[in-house]
């Protein structure tokens, strides 16, 4: 069977990549809780979410400088809505540990502290202009540390560069003002762009609390206590809808929180390594290689952490992309020459149990158990020692994310479609050595490994291949021809130097749709293919990418005219939501 085992992490104090400090994310259930964590990360402060309950021994053992507290959907005054344990906030100021409530994290603060909140009021959804107040303004607290609360918090923004940013933008969007007016009008009120989502109201501020911004529905939007470090927010800062709102993320952590950037892909790496080492010691680690980006630097690590101790397996399923179990097997043997791994062709096998199967779910399932199948024989074949030895995965933390929320089922990491199925008798323990990491950081440590840069900001792929890029049946037939159209798409986007723009890139056919048409003198019967490009920098959403016509152009003449059996090509341009990015 396989278990997963702890892995040394930031729950505990680490040296290294934590030099700066830390900020614990509490959870409460926003949409927007992930994107906290990634500005966080961005501005090169470790950050890590959790939930909201989490106990004040697990806080305290994480040893916080900083702790967010995000928005959520309830409402802090009914029975059985989220709340932070007992004791926390007076921790936290015992502790001087300081902390920013947004959204539902502010009126939790509130609530707790002996302000009231409401709900039944106007609710506030999408973009608004927020007053900062300060001790100049008509409507700044007369508080002594109001004017420092306000400074600290919109540092640059108040009377500096954001005011600036904001000034053109208002003049961009103010209907019916005079553009001198309401420059003059912002000048004396430093007003800024914020994304509101609530419907309940703070009415009633706690003691020692100043008022720090408003709008005219909502007199607390912004609010501070400067001797305790309590701050919130009744807006989301982590949202791009916000635009000063990395300056306001990044002036709590390093001018109210005292921290440093020192969460870097290096550090990371330094410390990493030291861990696996720790815990791998003389066992054995096996590990799947697909071809994408996750697999590939899981495995350049382990390999750079146990040496010849790391077994690499490789299954080609006949799915990849053109020439993609070669050319991933290539570039890892030149960068890690003494590398063990394994590779089997097992396509003929693939496309056997594939065979009239045409309900999307039903290919996954067939080719996840295959797989597994697949990968225990090489295993078995090579005489790859199973006792005491670990399983790499290449978890990522939006999984952890995902299991740790606390709209989530457990605190505990789900078991993933390929660990499942291995024989218990493999009696294999698993790795996850990336699960602190999102996609786009794993691209970073690729590098930092020596990954070539292309292998690591490849486009992602799926991971059933191209059984789900093909509508219908999957033949060997089928996913040829798939493969040249999709190459022939890729390396037009490369020549117009668009790759690195687009986050993901792809062809689907469409077999069960033939078209006529005419080639030469003769009349064609043949298959149509999509050509999908999207931007996007979370997957969540996405928008078409705009492809030049010139270059749509150029990809449908090649394509019909080098891949026989396909006559047609269409543009997708459909954005996510409605639509998913893939196909199937």
């Amino acid at each position: 069977m396989t278990q997963t085992v702890p892995h040394p992490s930031a729950g505990s104090s680490q040296e290294g990549e934590f030099d700066g400090g830390r900020v614990l994310v509490l959870d409460f259930g926003s949409q927007y809780s992930h994107l906290i964590v990634r500005r966080l990360r961005e501005l090169g402060v470790y950050s890590q979410l959790e939930r909201c309950d989490l106990s004040l021994p697990d806080i305290q053992s994480f040893a916080p400088s900083a702790i967010i507290l995000s928005g959520g959907p309830a409402s802090v005054y009914e029975p059985d809505s989220p709340h932070v344990c007992d004791s926390f906030f007076r921790w936290a100021a015992e502790a001087r540990v300081a902390i920013l409530g947004i959204c539902y994290g502010m009126q939790e603060m509130c609530h707790a502290l002996g302000g009231s909140v409401e709900g039944g009021h106007k609710r506030e959804f999408g973009s608004t202009w927020v007053r900062l107040h300060d001790r100049d303004s008509d409507e700044g607290d007369a508080r002594d540390g109001a004017t420092a609360d306000a400074k600290a918090l919109f540092s640059g923004i108040l009377g500096g560069l954001g005011g600036k940013k904001v000034e053109a933008e208002r003049d961009n969007i103010t209907n019916g003002v005079d553009g001198a007016d309401s420059r003059k009008k912002l000048k004396t009120e430093h007003e800024m762009l914020v994304w509101m989502s609530h419907g309940d109201k703070i009415t009633k501020l706690p003691p020692d609390f100043a008022v720090l911004a408003s709008t005219p529905t909502c007199p607390f939007a912004a609010v501070g206590d400067h001797g305790r470090r309590f701050y919130g927010l009744q807006f989301h800062p982590e949202v791009t809808h916000t635009p000063e709102g990395t300056t306001l993320l990044r002036n709590f952590v390093f001018g109210i929180a005292g921290m440093k950037p020192a969460w870097t892909m290096k550090a990371f790496l330094h410390t990493e390594l030291r861990k696996l080492k720790e815990l791998v010691g003389d066992s054995h680690v096996i590990g799947a290689l697909s071809g994408g980006v996750d697999s590939t630097v899981a495995a350049a690590l382990l390999h750079k952490a146990v040496g010849d101790r790391f077994h690499g397996v490789m299954v080609d399923t006949g799915l990849l992309r053109k020439d993609e179990g070669v050319t991933t097997l290539a570039e890892l043997r030149q960068c890690f020459p003494s590398m063990s791994i394994e590779c089997v062709d097992a396509s003929a096998t693939f496309f056997s149990k594939l065979k009239g199967v045409r309900d999307p779910e039903q290919k996954r399932k067939i080719i996840g158990n295959l797989f597994v199948e697949e990968f225990a024989r090489v295993v078995r074949e090579k005489r790859i020692p199973t006792e005491n030895t670990f399983l790499l995965q290449g978890t990522l933390y939006p999984d952890v994310i995902e299991s740790c929320s606390f709209k989530g089922p457990s605190h505990t990491i789900k078991t993933h479609h390929n660990v499942g199925g291995l024989p218990e008798k493999m009696h294999l323990k698993v790795l996850e050595p990336l699960r602190e990491l999102f996609k786009d950081e794993v691209r970073k440590l690729g590098v930092e490994l020596g990954l070539p840069h292309a292998r690591v900001y490849r486009h992602p792929f799926p991971g059933p291949g191209l059984a789900v890029r093909i509508v219908g049946e999957v033949t060997q037939d089928r996913a040829r021809v798939l493969q040249e159209a999709d190459a022939i798409f890729i390396e037009e986007i490369r020549k117009a130097k668009l790759y690195d723009q687009i986050a993901q890139a792809f062809v689907v056919l469409l077999p069960d749709a033939p078209s006529v048409g005419v080639m030469g003198d003769c009349r064609t019967y043949e298959w149509t293919c999509v050509l999908r490009a999207v931007e996007s920098t979370d997957f969540m959403t996405a928008d078409w990418f705009r492809l030049p016509y010139d270059l749509v152009a150029t990809c449908s003449t090649r394509i019909i005219n080098e891949v026989k059996g396909i006559n047609r090509v269409v543009l997708d341009v459909s954005s996510k939501p409605p639509a998913t990015i893939e196909w199937e």
